[in-house]
C-alpha cells in the first residue's frame, strides 16, 4: 500500500474474513427466519389471500389512485428540489458573505425554518393559505412546496457553508490574487467545488424531500400515499395498498440514489481532469480558471 493513502483499519487477515463471512451468512438466515415467520403470521390471518391483492394490479387502480398520486408526489418533489436548491444556495452564501448585516440575517432565516418541524409548517401554509387566500388553487399543493422549501433550503444552506468552508484557504486567495472581489472568488470558484464535495449530502436531502412529501396526506394533498390509503379504505386492504406505496418509494429513492452516484463520479472526474490538465497550471501569468485551480492545489 502507498504511503500516500491512510486507511482506519488494518485490512482484515485470513481468520477475520472468515468470520465475516460467517456473520453476513448468520444475519441474512436470521432476516429471511424473520420475514418467514412474517409470511407465515400473515397467512394464517388470511392477509395473502388474492380477494386482498388482486384489486391492486387492476387497470382501475393504476389509473385512478397509484398514478396520479405518483404525479403529484413527483410534482410537489420537483418544484420543492428547484426552490430547496435556489433557496439554499441564496442563503449558504449569504451566511458567507462580508457583510456582518446580511450573515446575521440569513444565520436567522436558515436557524429559525431548520428548527420548525415541515409538518408545522404545511398546516401553517395551508391555514393561511386557506382562509386568507381563496384565490389560490390548490392551498395543499403550495402549502407542501413552500414547506419543503423552507425546510430544506436551510439544511441545504448550511451544507453550502460547511462545503466552502471546508475548501483550502488556498481556493480563495487564489482568486483574490487575479483580481476577482469576494463575491466573485465564492460563486465562480468556491461554489463550485462545493456543489461537488457535498454531492451525496445534497443527494440525501433530496431523498428526503421526495419522501416527506408523503406528510401531505396530512392536509389532504392527493400525493401517493394518500390515494393508497383511500383506495385502500375502498377495499379494505389498507396493508397490501401501502405495501405497494412502500415498494413504488423505495424504487424512486433508489434510482434516485444511483444516479446520483453517477453524477457524482462523472463530476468529480471531469474536475479532476481539468484540474490537472487545464490551462495556467504551474504558469503564474495565466488567469483563466485554470490558474486559480492550480494556485489552490498548490
Amino acid at each position: 500500500m502507498s504511503s500516500q493513502h491512510s486507511v482506519l483499519f488494518d485490512a482484515p487477515g485470513p481468520r477475520a474474513r472468515r468470520r465475516i463471512v460467517v456473520g453476513n451468512i448468520v444475519g441474512a438466515l436470521f432476516v429471511a427466519g424473520v420475514a418467514a415467520f412474517v409470511l407465515v403470521v400473515l397467512g394464517q390471518k388470511g392477509q395473502l389471500s388474492w380477494d386482498l391483492w388482486g384489486p391492486i394490479f387492476t387497470a382501475s387502480a393504476w389509473e385512478n389512485y397509484y398514478l396520479p398520486g405518483l404525479q403529484n408526489t413527483l410534482r410537489a418533489a420537483g418544484f420543492a428540489i428547484v426552490g430547496a436548491v435556489v433557496f439554499g444556495l441564496v442563503f449558504g452564501s449569504g451566511r458567507l458573505a462580508r457583510s456582518r448585516t446580511v450573515r446575521w440575517i440569513s444565520g436567522v432565516i436558515v436557524e429559525f425554518f431548520r428548527a420548525v418541524p415541515v409538518l408545522l409548517l404545511m398546516i401553517f401554509f395551508w391555514l393561511l393559505l386557506g382562509f386568507n387566500f381563496k384565490q389560490v388553487e390548490e392551498p395543499s399543493f403550495v402549502a407542501v412546496v413552500l414547506a419543503l422549501v423552507l425546510y430544506n433550503g436551510s439544511v441545504i444552506a448550511e451544507l453550502v457553508r460547511s462545503g466552502v468552508g471546508n475548501l483550502p484557504r488556498g481556493q480563495a486567495e487564489a482568486g483574490l490574487a487575479i483580481g476577482l472581489t469576494g463575491g466573485q472568488t465564492l460563486r465562480s470558484v468556491q461554489l463550485p467545488q462545493a456543489l461537488i464535495a457535498m454531492l451525496p449530502s445534497l443527494v440525501s436531502q433530496l431523498v428526503v424531500v421526495l419522501k416527506d412529501t408523503a406528510l401531505g396526506q396530512l392536509i389532504v394533498y392527493n400525493e401517493l400515499l394518500r390515494a393508497a390509503q383511500i383506495f385502500g379504505n375502498g377495499n379494505s386492504n389498507n396493508l397490501q395498498t401501502l405495501t405497494v406505496a412502500a415498494i413504488v418509494f423505495i424504487v424512486i429513492n433508489w434510482l434516485l440514489t444511483r444516479v446520483a452516484s453517477w453524477l457524482s463520479r462523472f463530476l468529480s472526474g471531469r474536475t479532476a481532469g481539468a484540474t490537472a490538465t487545464g490551462p495556467g497550471i504551474g504558469d503564474p501569468t495565466a488567469t483563466g480558471p485554470g490558474a486559480v485551480a492550480g494556485a489552490g492545489a498548490r
